[in-house]
Formats: structure tokens, sequence, C-alpha cells
């Protein structure tokens, strides 16, 4: 291992073990505040292109743009587009985030996977469909419907005051609005209900493998 080598890596640690060391909130604002600022990145080389990033979305059906299931949640059609998703966005990422890291990356990628699946296949012929709504319903779903299928009472108190505040949502799975995507909606939350669904049985067992280990330090 070159001396580069061993500088890189032991940059990297120390920049998990700062991260770590935030603390849950620390570590939930640090991840919003990325994701934030990689939407907005992402459309300042969109408008800087003229809008071409709008085409590496999803074209249903079109399997040459199959790929297109990937970006497309982090590609927006305009500003406007942006600024309108960026409050739910910071909102749920948050609240998401501070379950840890790992109930991250597995809302974001079963919700980007599943909505993607279902948009490209029933999205409607002759569309693209792009914007981080499709996350911003995924992680509203995960988070009203995780306390369900884990038994925290926390998780569904949590769950009920994503319920009140975004009861509003629901009206963006309807087919009633020009130009929005509502099968990306649906779609995303799908994606998040299997994603809460998936993170149930691994917390109930995490806690009983606790209480056991309580139980046997405790004889």
């Amino acid at each position: 291992m070159s001396g580069s080598d061993v500088t890189q890596s032991s940059t990297k640690e120390t920049s998990r073990t700062r991260f770590r060391d935030r603390g849950r909130f620390g570590q939930a604002l640090v991840t919003t505040l990325v994701f934030l600022a990689v939407l907005w990145g992402v459309q300042v080389v969109n408008w800087a292109s003229g809008n071409r990033l709008v085409s590496w979305g999803i074209h249903p059906l079109d399997f040459s743009h199959l790929w297109g299931i990937l970006p497309a949640p982090f590609i927006h059609t305009g500003f406007p587009h942006l600024l309108a998703n960026t409050p739910a966005v910071a909102v749920l990422l948050f609240l998401v985030a501070l379950s840890g890291q790992k109930a991250v990356w597995a809302s974001t990628a079963v919700t980007t996977l599943v909505a993607g699946i279902g948009v490209f296949f029933l999205g409607g012929e002759n569309t693209v469909h792009v914007g981080a709504s499709i996350l911003i319903y995924g992680w509203a779903v995960f988070l009203a419907v995780r306390g369900i299928f884990t038994r925290a009472i926390s998780e569904i108190l949590l769950g009920v005051v994503v319920i009140v505040l975004y009861a509003g949502l629901f009206w963006g799975i309807l087919p009633n609005q020009d130009g929005v995507s509502w099968q990306g909606h649906l779609f995303g939350g799908v994606g998040g209900a299997v994603a809460a669904w998936g993170a149930g049985r691994p917390a109930i067992k995490q806690r009983e493998q606790d209480k056991a280990l309580k139980a046997a330090k405790s004889t």
C-alpha cells in the first residue's frame, strides 16, 4: 500500500468518525442538507444545459431509456418544480434519517426501483417522468406505515403525525392534474410501503435479541 493510499484511507475514516460523532440529529441534518445540495446542483446543471437532463427521466415502455429509472427522482423540469418539492424533501428525509442511514438508503433505493418500474410500465406513452416527488411519496408512506410492521410505539406515533401533516398528498395519486405524474406519486407510495414492510421483521428480531441478551445478563 502506498503512502497516498494510507492517507486517503485515513481521511475517509476520519470523515466517517466525524459523521458518527454528530449524533443522530446531526447526522440526519447533514444527510438532508447534502441531499438537497445534490438536487439543486443537478438542477443548476440541467438549467445550464437547456433542460436537457429532463430527457434522462423515465420514458414509459421505451426500453432504450430503462436506465432513466435511477436518475429520474433527482431531476426536475425547472427551478419552480424543485422549489415546490424542497420543503417536503427536507422534512420527510430528515425524519427518515433520524432512524439512521440504513433507513435512508433502504427507503430511497426501494422507492426509486418500485416507483420507477411502475411508472415505466404504466406511466403512459410519449411522456417523461422526473422529480423528487417520487421519493416524497415514498418517504411519507414509509414513515406513515412503518410502525405497523415494526410494532414500535414511537414509530406508530410518528406515522400518525405524518398522516395528519401530509394527508393532502393523497390527492396527488389521482389523475386530476395535467402535467403531474400521478403514477410517480402512486408507485412512490407503493415503494415506501414495501420498504416499510422490509424494515419490519429485522426490527422485531433485533428487539427480541436485545430482550434475550438483557434477560441473560440479569440472571
